[in-house]
């Protein structure tokens, strides 16, 4: 048992670490809204460190990334979201233009996922 585990050691270690992603800021976040029940979507642009009212959601935006050199490649934004009458947010983290799925917003009517970082 000590032999497995001293392989599994020497396998990590001689496995190369991955990069991370080079991001730089945009200077804000296209968003999109959908109201499930009624199946209206709006695209909602916000400038960094903003807030958006948008039916009952209120939405803050900390700050949008987007990898460098390449702002259309993905977008990464920092995101808190208040229902109406909830003291805690709905929605608080960082949401990733290309995988909506990993940190999603739960909420029973609306959703809200980022399309892309602004750069003007």
């Amino acid at each position: 048992m000590r032999r497995a585990g001293l392989w599994t050691l020497c396998a990590m270690l001689s496995t190369p670490v991955l990069a991370q992603e080079q991001v730089e800021p945009g200077t804000g976040v296209v968003l999109r809204w959908l109201d499930k029940i009624n199946g209206v979507t709006q695209d909602i642009e916000m400038a960094n460190a903003t807030s958006h009212q948008q039916s009952s959601l209120r939405i803050e935006l900390g700050e949008c990334r987007h990898p460098v050199g390449n702002p259309a490649g993905d977008a990464y934004a920092f995101l808190t979201i208040h229902a109406e009458n909830d003291t805690k947010p709905v929605f608080s983290g960082w949401m990733i233009a290309s995988s909506p799925a990993l940190n999603p917003m739960e909420h029973p009517r609306y959703d809200v996922w980022v399309l892309r970082c602004l750069t003007q």
